[in-house]
C-alpha cells in the first residue's frame, strides 16, 4: 500500500495534488510520502515481533537526511557500506551503535573512522580486510566489534548484477573459508566477534531463497557452537523485493512469519537489512513532456528527466510504472517510449508502453522510484540533479533543493587562461 493515490482522476501524495507540487518546486522532482514510509517499516517491524531483532534500514537505497530522521526516529538501525552513509546517518541524528558496516572495499580511514563511532559491528568480507581491521584497531587502542559475511551460495533470482550471494560473487567469504576465519578473529585480542552476517541479493520476490540461505548459516552456527565461538547475532541481510509491474513478492508479514519459522530456537539477536521494500514504493519521480516525437512508426515523449536523474531502466532494463498526474480521459492511447534529454540511446524511462498520448507540458509520474533513484543520479551531460519532496499529510518540505548550474562546477579550478603549469604543481 501507498499514499500515491488519484482523487477525481488526478494523482495526488497523500493530500497534496502532484500538479501542484510540480509548479511549486519544478521537474524533474522526487516526492516522497512519509506515511508510506511510516507504514512500511512499522509493518517490517512488526513481523517479527516476539523475537529479539533490529531492523537496519539499508541507506544505500535512498540516503537523503530527511528519509534517515524518519527512519531513526521510528526506532531504525542503518546498514551503511562507506564512510559517507556513515557521516551521512550521524548528520541526520542516527544511532551509531545501531549501525552495521557492510561492503567489500574498505578503507583504513573508514574503518578508523566507524571505530572511532562506535558503530554496532564491522560486517568483514574477506581474509584480507580482517587482517585491516585488526591493524587499524591496534593502532587505535580499540577492540573492533565484527561478524563475518558469509556467502551461502545461493541463487536469490534476480537481477544478475544484485545477486550478491552467489560462490562467484565478489561478496562475503565462503563457509568453509569462515570457519577458520572465525577462529583467528577468536585467537586476536584486537577483534571482538560478535556476529554472522549474509545478503544474498536485491529485488528477491519469493522466501525461498531466504530460507535457504538461513539453512546454511544455521549449519555453520553449530560448527561455531561446538568450536566454543559464541555469536551474538546473527544478520540476514534484506533484498525483500517489491512490485513495479506484475510481480509477486511476498507480503512482509509472511517473509517475517517464515524467517522465525526457520530461525525457531536461536537465541541471539537477528538483524535485517532492508532497503526497498521500506522506500521503493513510497517514492515517485514527477518529469514533465517537453515534445511529443514521431520517426517513421516509432513515437517518443521527451521528458525532462533523464537517465543520470534514474539510472534503473538503463542499467537494468528495469521497469517503472509511467502515467499521466491530470485525468488522461479522453486522450487517444499509443504505444510509445518514454525518452529524456541525455545524448545516449540509452536514455530511456520506459520502453513500448501503451498510455494516453501526452501533449507539450504535461506531468507524468514514474511509479516505484523511491528506492535507487536519487541515490543514483548522476550530473552526467552536466545535468543539475532534481529536487527531493517529503510530502506529510498536506504538508511539504523541500528535503533537498534543485542543483543549480554553479553547483556543477563547485569544487573544479581551471588553469589561468594562457599559462601552463609552473614548477609548483610538480609532483615530488
Amino acid at each position: 500500500m501507498n499514499h500515491f493515490q488519484r482523487h477525481r482522476g488526478v494523482l495526488w501524495a497523500e493530500d497534496i495534488p502532484l500538479g501542484d507540487l510540480a509548479r511549486a518546486y519544478g521537474t524533474p522532482l522526487y516526492v516522497y510520502s512519509t506515511a508510506t514510509l511510516r507504514r512500511h517499516w512499522k509493518v517490517l517491524d512488526r513481523s517479527l515481533s516476539g523475537m529479539r531483532h533490529l531492523v537496519c534500514y539499508a541507506a544505500k537505497a535512498n540516503s537523503n537526511l530527511a528519509v534517515l530522521r524518519l527512519f531513526s526516529d521510528l526506532g531504525a538501525g542503518f546498514d551503511i557500506v562507506s564512510g559517507g552513509e556513515l557521516y551521512r546517518v550521524l548528520k541526520a541524528g542516527g544511532d551509531p551503535r545501531k549501525v552495521v558496516y557492510s561492503g567489500v572495499g574498505k578503507t583504513d580511514e573508514e574503518i578508523a573512522f566507524a571505530l572511532s563511532q562506535q558503530v554496532r559491528c564491522l560486517n568483514v568480507e574477506s581474509a584480507a580486510e580482517l587482517g585491516r581491521v585488526s591493524v587499524v584497531a591496534r593502532r587505535l587502542g580499540q577492540k573492533a566489534p565484527v561478524a563475518l559475511r558469509v556467502n551461502p551460495d545461493v541463487d536469490p533470482r534476480t537481477h544478475p548484477y544484485i545477486a550478491t550471494g552467489l560462490k562467484k560473487s565478489k561478496f562475503g567469504v565462503p563457509v568453509e573459508e569462515a570457519r577458520r576465519l572465525f577462529r583467528l578473529a577468536k585467537g586476536d585480542p584486537a577483534l571482538d566477534v560478535r556476529g554472522v552476517a549474509c545478503h544474498i541479493g536485491s529485488q528477491i520476490t519469493a522466501v525461498a531463497p531466504f530460507l535457504d540461505a538461513i539453512a546454511r548459516v544455521r549449519a555453520l552456527l553449530g560448527d561455531l557452537s561446538r568450536a566454543g565461538i559464541r555469536i551474538r547475532h546473527l544478520d540476514i541481510g534484506g533484498g525483500l523485493g517489491i512490485r513495479y509491474s506484475d510481480e509477486a513478492p511476498p507480503h512482509p508479514e509472511a517473509y517475517g512469519a517464515a524467517v522465525k519459522r526457520a530461525l525457531r530456537g536461536f537465541r541471539g539477536e537477528v538483524v535485517l537489512e532492508p532497503g526497498r521494500v521500506l522506500v521503493g514504493n513510497a517514492g515517485v519521480l514527477l518529469t514533465r513532456v517537453l515534445y511529443v516525437k514521431r520517426s517513421g512508426r516509432k513515437l517518443f515523449a521527451v521528458v525532462d528527466a533523464a537517465m543520470n536523474d534514474l539510472a534503473r531502466p538503463s542499467l537494468y532494463a528495469a521497469h517503472h510504472e509511467v502515467e499521466p498526474v491530470a485525468d488522461p480521459d479522453g486522450k487517444k492511447e499509443a504505444v510509445l517510449d518514454v525518452v529524456g534529454p541525455v545524448c545516449e540511446s540509452a536514455d530511456f524511462l520506459a520502453r513500448a508502453r501503451r498510455m494516453p498520448v501526452p501533449e507539450r507540458g504535461d506531468l507524468l509520474c514514474i511509479r516505484s522510484a523511491g528506492a535507487y533513484g536519487f541515490a543514483m543520479s548522476s550530473n552526467y551531460n552536466a545535468r543539475p540533479r532534481a529536487a527531493e519532496v517529503l510530502v506529510d499529510g498536506e504538508m511539504a518540505r523541500l528535503a533537498r533543493r534543485r542543483e543549480s548550474w554553479p553547483d556543477l562546477v563547485r569544487g573544479e579550478k581551471p588553469l589561468p587562461a594562457g599559462r601552463r603549469f609552473t614548477r609548483a604543481h610538480r609532483i615530488g
